[in-house]
């Protein structure tokens, strides 16, 4: 800290500073190796100079041993290798070719290579055999310091092309100061600037710093360079899921890898990101996804046009189950929002929704994005309430949340022509819903604003729009609530306006209310007269079923009582009886026999409801009864 102020206090202790930092001690604390790395890429100008001077050898092979050794834990290394290989690359006269050092034995380590061409193989082998071979803390650590290694490549490149560019600068400048050149050599300087031989120079020293920012992973030849030969094995390790899910740390570390990959290399970053957004939907560690959502950051930052096809996706990170997670989308969002790297339209609704997280931290961070979004331009906010609320009426959210949102996104604006020019598209919303709810919602955001003379006269006017959905209580209470505010501040001449409008409010609503009651009851007879109908349907359908199976049982037995009747009734025939089987033989009076008594005849039988199920079997009754009376009149 005491560096930041003043970077020359450091030289003098730089000696002790170092032995107390790689000495004994470190083993004790491991966090001093990591302070004094910080140290010494703080060091000034000056101080660098005479360290390198006098001790450097010394401090670089404790730097090596540092990244490449294995006495720091892992609690620590992480953190002390970050600012070793930072420290390098700050202070090393050729960090290149020091870094190519410190990945090759790091690499030889887990690989077991005995050479550059066995270590290729190996690499390239390593995603499928070298897996069983080694133990995932070694793997973990290889990937971070390549990665690593990767990123300061990157970071180092830009100083050197500003250096060029500088030194190209300089020169120019002593070329113009030269006042004994010659005409002709003017003449020269005249036709090489009409010829845009600068720009010419210009345009090749970013060439050469697009090229070698391509080398660092892959500059599309067949020949690979050392970062390069681990690109493919590491894109292979991590789409290993069950190797991932196995072992959560080495995820975390080959994807942080992976992002720094995809980060430096555009052809990379595009081959890759499919697998980093499946990862930070659906890997089981919170540190793992947290770190996925940072990269994404950074990737929007690069290759915008890489990651426009994924904002949906980025914004869902606000819904991720993980405190940390959901706080570093809404930082990642914001930076990129605020500074105009990303699109506000389409789904700010997810981040007006960590308005009301559970989590202070990450609600509090919502409100300052809002705003700082409401002092940008003409206050974007205004333009996306609409939307915004017809995002949230389509959410699962509690009312009491949707209130509290709408409220403080409302309490952003403050210009009056923004308040009267809502009110207009708030009412407009009215007329394509349907729902009750968003009736009440739409309605408590037009109570929440600031109505000003001509807000009041645009509300009257548009009655059209909302006279459909007075019936509601809930929506006309709000309506009340408009017109208590706009009574308090209003003028004499526009008070009586707003009076008749209140009366044509209530009154509407009254008849609006019974026009619905009626609608409802004449709706529930209706449904009733349906119901009884089909009941009857079904009641007629089950007796006439049930008859069809009654006279398939009745016609099979009077088919055989029928049988003899017949014959009994050729007999009597043939004795000389006079009288018929048939119903037409049935007597309707009393018949006088010669002993005095009465034979009564068998009457005819009531017509009944089923005549078809019952002609059978009453033939064959009436043909045995009027036997028997033909047999005892011949008895006697």
């Amino acid at each position: 800290m005491a560096a930041i102020s003043c970077n020359g206090i450091l030289g003098p202790h730089l000696q002790d500073i170092i032995d107390i930092g790689f000495g004994r001690w470190a083993k004790i604390d491991p966090l001093l190796a990591r302070t004094t790395c910080i140290a010494i890429h703080r060091l000034s100008e000056e101080d660098r100079k005479k360290m390198l001077a006098s001790s450097g050898n010394r401090v670089f092979g404790l730097l090596r041993s540092l990244v490449t050794g294995s006495w720091l834990p892992d609690s620590t290394w992480y953190a002390a290798a970050d600012k070793a290989i930072s420290a390098v690359y700050t202070i090393h006269p050729a960090p290149e070719a020091f870094a190519a050092d410190l990945v090759k034995k790091s690499l030889i380590t887990v690989f077991h290579a005995s050479g550059e061409d066995d270590l290729q193989n190996d690499i390239e082998d390593g995603a499928t055999t070298a897996l069983s071979e080694f133990q995932v803390a070694k793997l973990s650590r290889v990937l971070f310091i390549v990665s690593h290694v990767a990123m300061n490549q990157l970071l180092y490149i830009e100083p050197c092309t500003r250096k060029v560019q500088k030194q190209k600068t300089s020169k120019e400048k002593a070329l113009d100061s030269q006042k004994d050149d010659t005409n002709g050599a003017h003449k020269d300087d005249d036709i090489n600037a009409e010829l845009g031989v600068s720009a010419s120079e210009d345009a090749i020293i970013d060439s050469l710093s697009e090229r070698a920012e391509k080398e660092i992973v892959s500059d599309g030849s067949s020949e690979k360079k050392l970062i390069g030969l681990c690109a493919p094995f590491l894109s292979k390790l991590c789409r290993n899921f069950y190797l991932m899910q196995k072992y959560p740390e080495l995820q975390a570390s080959g994807m942080l890898a992976l992002s720094r990959f995809m980060i430096i290399d555009a052809g990379f970053c595009e081959a890759n990101l499919q697998l980093l957004f499946t990862v930070v939907e659906n890997a089981p560690s919170e540190t793992v996804r947290s770190n996925c959502t940072i990269c994404l950051g950074d990737l929007a930052v690069r290759f915008p046009n890489l990651l426009e096809p994924w904002t949906e996706n980025m914004y869902l990170r606000l819904r991720d189950p993980s405190v940390s997670v959901r706080k570093n989308a809404v930082l990642v969002l914001s930076h990129l929002i605020l500074n105009d790297m990303m699109k506000v339209k389409g789904y700010i609704n997810e981040m007006a929704i960590c308005l009301e997280d559970e989590e202070e931290r990450i609600s509090s961070l919502a409100k300052l994005f809002f705003h700082e979004l409401s002092k940008k331009g003409a206050n974007p906010i205004y333009n996306l309430l609409p939307d915004i609320l017809g995002m949230l009426c389509n959410q699962n959210l509690k009312k009491e949340s949707f209130c509290n949102i709408m409220q403080f996104l409302i309490g952003s604006i403050k210009k009056d022509k923004q308040m009267e020019a809502l009110v207009e598209k708030l009412c407009n919303r009215f007329c394509g819903v349907t729902d009750v709810k968003q009736w009440e919602y739409i309605a408590y955001c037009l109570a929440q604003l600031t109505f000003t003379e001509k807000g009041m006269k645009k509300l009257i006017e548009s009655f059209k729009t909302y006279e459909h959905v007075l019936s509601e209580d809930s929506v006309i209470e709000h309506f009340k609530t408009i017109i208590t505010k706009a009574k308090k501040f209003a003028k004499p001449e526009i008070k009586a306006c707003i009076e008749e409008f209140e009366e044509k409010l209530n009154t509407f609503h009254i008849e609006k209310k019974e026009q619905d009651a009626t609608a409802r009851n004449a709706q529930v007879h209706l449904e009733k007269v349906d119901e009884r109908a089909g009941l009857v349907a079904s009641i007629n359908k089950t007796d006439e079923e049930s008859d069809i199976s009654e006279e398939d049982d009745t016609t099979e037995p009077s088919v055989r009582a029928t049988s003899p009747s017949e014959d009994n009734s050729a007999d009597t025939k043939s004795n000389g009886t006079v009288g018929d089987s048939g119903p037409s033989s049935e007597l309707s009076r009393v018949e006088p026999v010669s002993d005095g008594d009465e034979v009564q005849s068998v009457k005819r039988p009531t017509k009944s409801s089923r005549p078809k199920k019952s002609n059978m079997k009453d033939q064959a009754s009436n043909a045995n009864t009027s036997r028997r009376i033909s047999t005892r009149s011949r008895q006697r």
